[in-house]
């Protein structure tokens, strides 16, 4: 879950659904299933309200434990990224790519924020990202 508060998830929820309404005809079905398609733009769209200046401003008083990445039992157990086996298929990659992969794409980082957060410099997150992504495709074809 990339977005801890109900509130913003709800927001980015009805604005990803408009969003998809209007941009309705960018799909193209040669390029991915429509899931996916609709899953990109809702992470994206709670990728952009993260690192948007509202809603750092309106964090900085939070608690710490808003951002600490724990799953909830309402949300481990029925994850979405579970029923498409994304867990599983992410387990048969290296740790180092599998962590890379997490971070940005369940966890809402950029490439240049986990090379300042864990010290690992940016050009091997984006080798590792690169050929971490390129087996995801040949495991899910």
């Amino acid at each position: 879950m990339i977005l801890k508060k109900e509130v913003y998830s709800e927001e980015i929820l009805h604005d990803t659904f408009l969003k998809i309404w209007q941009k309705i005809e960018d799909y193209d079905a040669s390029k991915g299933r429509f899931f996916t398609w609709m899953l990109n733009i809702a992470r994206n769209m709670a990728i952009d309200k993260l690192r948007s200046k509202e809603f750092k401003s309106g964090t900085k008083t939070d608690d710490v434990s808003n951002f600490v990445n724990i799953a909830d039992s309402e949300y481990s157990d029925k994850n979405v990224s579970d029923y498409i086996g994304v867990k599983e298929v992410l387990n048969k990659l290296p740790e180092e790519q599998k962590f890379l992969i997490e971070k940005m794409y369940f966890e809402g980082y950029s490439q240049s924020e986990i090379a300042e957060e864990f010290d690992i410099p940016l050009g091997t997150i984006k080798t590792r990202v690169r050929a971490g992504m390129s087996k995801l495709r040949a495991l899910f074809q």
